[in-house]
């Protein structure tokens, strides 16, 4: 296994400009992101850092702009490549993916913003590619979302990408568990879609048929079965819940 540190738009945007972000606090999550590359450092794990760039013109990333540069805790930070990036993923587009073949580099330990964004579009990227993805939990971060389709917080939209990766995109870890699986040259433990549903394999009838009640009420409608929950624990063989409610 070879680790690269990947730093991910760590952009003046995100600090004081106009996306600022909410959760895990900055207080939190740059100190971390630069213990991280320091340890890198020290441990020989190259560093590339990745800056957003967008046309002159673009409210946010503007080539040139002070939103657009590197925020001042990394950008003195000695590097081994600079990736300017106009997509999601740091690996659309831009040199990164041969860089990282050329130096034997299969592991992407990613930090940065925004976990929902650009975090998680280089994970699955890499996922694709055949490489392996780490993302630091308290070295990366987010903002409240909201348009027509709803509205999330920062740390509910920040959780549930994790919750998301972690069930076969990345190995998911915090700054301190990733200093340690360093220094002992050991990888992350990772996990996979059938390990992170078991938890749904395992619902009784009752609480089954709670929760459909529960999407209904939700929508405005009215539960339309009479169906007791009792009733579906004794259902017959070749029964399920889902004959039983009509679906």
């Amino acid at each position: 296994m070879q680790r690269a540190l990947i730093v991910i738009d760590v952009q003046n945007e995100y600090v004081d400009g106009k996306l600022p972000i909410g959760y895990p606090s900055l207080h939190v999550s740059i100190p971390n992101i630069m213990m991280a590359m320091d340890a890198a450092t020290d441990a020989g794990v190259p560093i590339v850092v990745v800056q957003h760039v967008a046309p002159e013109s673009s409210p946010i990333f503007a080539k040139g702009s002070q939103g657009g540069a590197l925020h001042e805790s990394i950008a003195g930070h000695p590097r081994a490549l600079l990736v300017e990036k106009t997509e999601d993923s740091a690996l659309d587009g831009t040199e990164l993916a041969a860089w990282l073949a050329s130096n034997n580099i299969d592991t992407l330990t990613l930090t940065g913003y925004m976990t929902q964004n650009c975090v998680e579009a280089t994970a699955r990227d890499a996922t694709q590619r055949g490489l392996t993805a780490e993302v630091l939990s308290d070295a990366t971060g987010t903002l409240d979302v909201s348009n027509t389709a709803g509205a999330l917080s920062a740390r509910a939209l920040h959780e549930s990408v994790l919750v998301v990766l972690q069930s076969g995109f990345a190995a998911v870890a915090t700054t301190e568990a990733w200093l340690d699986a360093v220094r002992a040259t050991a990888a992350l433990p990772t996990s996979d879609i059938f390990a992170s549903t078991e938890p749904a394999r395992h619902l009784t009838a009752r609480e089954k048929l709670e929760r459909f009640g529960a999407a209904a009420r939700e929508k405005g409608e009215e539960a339309e079965s009479s169906v007791e929950a009792t009733e579906i624990e004794a259902a017959g063989p070749g029964e399920t819940l889902g004959t039983r409610l009509g679906f």
